[in-house]
C-alpha cells in the first residue's frame, strides 16, 4: 500500500511538472523573431484594464490518463489480490485513466491561466486609438508615452519615453 500511495504522490507531481510553463511576457520572443526589423510608433496611454488569459489544454489530461491508469491497474491489481486481480487491474485501470485525465487536464489549466493588461494606446498626432494586450513587467500606467514595436503583425508596448 506504501508503493502504491508514493507512486500516486509522484504521478501527482509530475503532472503538476508538466502542465507548468513560463508563459509568454512583453519581453518575451519567438525565435523566428530575433533580427527581424519591426515598425516603431509612439503613443500615450489612455487606458489599461486587467484582463485574464484563460489556460490551455494541450496534454494534461492525456498525460493524466496514462497515468492514472496504470496506477490504477497496479492498485487494482493489488486490491484484488490472488483471485480476480486481473479483474479488478482492468476496472482500476479505467477508473484511474478517468480520474488521471480530468486531474491532468484540470491541473494544466490551472498552471497555464495568467493575468494581464489590455492597453488602449492613442498614436502620436492621429486619432487613431490600439489595443495591445501583454503583461505590465515595465509597470506602464495610464498617461505614460511610449514606444510600440511591430513584428510579424504582433506589436507590444516595450518603452517608455
Amino acid at each position: 500500500m506504501k508503493k502504491i500511495l508514493c507512486a500516486v504522490c509522484m504521478t501527482t507531481a509530475l503532472i503538476g511538472l508538466t502542465a507548468c510553463g513560463i508563459g509568454d511576457t512583453n519581453t518575451t520572443y519567438d525565435r523566428a523573431q530575433v533580427g527581424r526589423q519591426g515598425q516603431t510608433s509612439v503613443g500615450r496611454i489612455i487606458s489599461m484594464t486587467q484582463i485574464e488569459i484563460a489556460g490551455t489544454n494541450e496534454g494534461g489530461g492525456l498525460l493524466g490518463a496514462g497515468v492514472g491508469g496504470a496506477l490504477g491497474g497496479v492498485g487494482g491489481s493489488a486490491l484484488g489480490g490472488g483471485k480476480g486481480s486481473t479483474l479488478f487491474a482492468i476496472g482500476g485501470a479505467a477508473l484511474g485513466a478517468l480520474a488521471g485525465a480530468a486531474v491532468g487536464s484540470a491541473t494544466e489549466q490551472a498552471a497555464t491561466k495568467d493575468l494581464a493588461y489590455e492597453f488602449l494606446v492613442q498614436k502620436s498626432g492621429t486619432n487613431n486609438v490600439v489595443s495591445i494586450v501583454q503583461t505590465n513587467e515595465l509597470g506602464l500606467r495610464p498617461g505614460d508615452n511610449v514606444i510600440l514595436v511591430t513584428i510579424d503583425g504582433t506589436t507590444r508596448i516595450r518603452a517608455k519615453y
